[in-house]
């Protein structure tokens, strides 16, 4: 079971305490429940307090909605470039060879992306990264329907992976410091809005594309070529006549759109408390919480008066977050000492031996995890295609297959919300045992070929691997203090994101020039790498510390 702990490396409560001192209540807490904790910790355990009392209220839901929103757009647009990519390689007329060039320039952006909102998410503030992603996003996303050139659709779609890339750590660093702590498996239960988005994405792509596309867009026999490949005059692939992919653009810019519209406009978003007391801002998390509690139709169990309560005792220690200029300390410091704070700032992801082990740990796990699953993600399909050929199955019945592969993902994220909040289990063994079938499913999917087992197998590789990913996203925010929380969580998507783009040019090297095609050993060296940096995460989750899986996030 995992056990409670105090971030700031503070000692535990002293149970040799005075009975007069027990009885006395902060907020309707016992004081003796805050002794040892620093003033910022103090006041994070008064505002979790506040949470609690409010449960899965109207505001908590609104939230959890408006952060799966934001995990949905990040496959919503992941799965579009794929399903365009047809229609725009015979519009634009780019070379076959060039094609994986979108992928790349989406993951570039997406690793950008990760790294800049994780850190701006902790010095802007949670409620305008929230809200900028989606908005840039939702700008360049429509922009894309517009793009005439190949060059013009890379840079844009750049751009749109750099909106798209803040929003995981963004929304799951949100999303845990609103909702109550017996809630906590639906931070990962937010990844159930992933498979929807790939469904929305793939309906609407198939309303537009196969009925407003070039003909013959999906057939060998005389396509049309692009009009910059044919003399003037003959019949070509235009614009006009290739319009699906574009009307695909403008419909997922304009549902991203929409999304920034019910944050910033419908709902009234307020910035996180912890944010705001870390900044020096007592009063404004007061009010938020004021907020929280109005929406919510309750009153509100935290005043100022509590918070001052706990700046007039004397037995606060001094917190780390303090000694870096937090609370109102920032409010007195020129520019060139605010910069010099945020630098500092970072250094609590390495402030000594467990904190530093768990920043590499997690960072290690994201970049297996990423690095494994991108490697499955690109090949599979194609190794799925080869071995059915080779017992004499069609294509079409590989692309039907697909819907079975990809559906249990949903029950997987299920699985591992359910799992998220068995206390024997927990968060550490479900990723344990979840990756560790990832890497299993995919060396005996290299070692067998049939009908069932090329099915099952790849169900059995996507399932765990939903499961291992929806818990891995929802744990992150918990184990770091809410000062580096969006930073911790930026960094480790980005590490991720890096290898992601990474591993398919590892991978290459692997592949004859001849290609896959009738090379069984370069499809097993292909497989045997992904199985095998996917065990990795069984290792790396399995040397996490155990004293800094809190059940109380500060």
């Amino acid at each position: 079971m995992e056990k409670e702990t105090h971030l700031s490396g503070a000692s535990p409560p002293s149970s040799d305490v005075e009975p007069a001192r027990a009885t006395t209540l902060v907020a309707g807490i016992p004081a003796v429940d805050l002794d040892g904790l620093t003033l910022y910790e103090k006041k994070c355990v008064l505002i979790n307090h506040e949470i609690d009392n409010n449960g899965m209220g109207r505001y908590q839901w609104y939230i959890w909605g408006l952060c799966g929103f934001g995990y949905l757009l990040d496959l919503l647009w992941a799965q579009a470039f794929g399903l365009v990519l047809s229609p725009l390689e015979q519009e634009l007329g780019f070379p076959g060879k060039s094609s994986g060039n979108i992928s790349v320039a989406f993951s570039s952006g997406l690793t950008a992306g990760a790294f800049v909102w994780g850190i701006l998410v902790d010095i802007v503030g949670r409620r305008w990264a929230f809200n900028l992603t989606c908005l840039i996003s939702a700008a360049f996303g429509l922009g894309l329907g517009g793009c005439n050139s190949y060059p013009a659709f890379l840079i844009v779609t750049a751009f749109v992976g750099f909106g798209i890339g803040g929003n995981i750590p963004i929304d799951t660093t949100i999303c845990l410091e609103f909702i109550p702590q017996n809630r906590r498996f639906l931070l990962a239960l937010l990844s159930i809005f992933q498979p929807i988005g790939v469904a929305i994405c793939s309906a609407i792509a198939y309303g537009f594309i196969p009925k407003f596309s070039c003909s013959p867009n999906f057939s060998e026999a005389n396509p049309l070529l692009s009009c910059n490949k044919v003399a003037a005059g003959a019949a070509c692939c235009t614009r006009a006549s290739n319009m699906g992919w574009r009307y695909l653009m403008f419909t997922l810019g304009s549902i991203t759109l929409g999304i920034f519209i019910l944050r910033f406009v419908v709902f009234n978003f307020k910035e996180s408390p912890k944010f705001l007391v870390y900044r020096g801002y007592d009063d404004k998390a007061i009010e938020v919480l004021q907020h929280i509690a109005k929406t919510n139709k309750r009153s509100c169990g935290v005043t100022k008066e509590d918070f001052d309560a706990l700046t007039t005792e004397q037995d606060s220690n001094f917190s780390r977050t303090e000694l870096l200029g937090a609370g109102k300390v920032q409010l007195q410091t020129t520019m060139t000492e605010k910069f010099l704070i945020e630098g500092a700032r970072y250094k609590l992801l390495f402030k000594g031996w467990q904190m530093s082990r768990l920043t590499i740990l997690v960072w290690l796990t994201y970049i297996c995890d990423f690095w494994g699953f991108t490697l499955a993600g690109t090949y599979l399909p194609t190794v799925l295609a080869l071995k059915n050929g080779a017992i004499a199955l069609s294509l079409k019945f590989t692309y039907r297959s697909y819907i079975a592969i990809y559906t249990p993902g949903i029950f997987g994220v299920l699985l591992g919300g359910l799992m998220y909040a068995l206390p024997r289990v927990g968060r550490k063994w479900t990723m344990v045992f979840s990756s560790a079938m990832m890497g299993v499913s995919i060396f005996i999917f290299s070692a067998v070929n049939s009908e069932a087992s090329n099915i099952g197998l790849n169900v059995m590789e996507y399932f765990f691997q939903s499961m291992f990913n929806a818990v891995l996203y929802g744990w992150t925010p918990e184990v770091f203090p809410a000062p580096i929380r969006g930073t911790a969580c930026g960094l480790a998507s980005f590490w991720g994101r890096l290898f992601g783009i990474i591993a398919p040019l590892t991978a290459q090297s692997l592949i004859p020039t001849a290609g896959l095609h009738g090379d069984e050993q370069a499809t097993n060296r292909i497989l045997y790498l992904a199985g095998g940096i996917t065990l990795g995460c069984v290792l790396t989750v399995s040397l996490l510390p155990n004293k800094l899986l809190g059940s109380q996030s500060m």
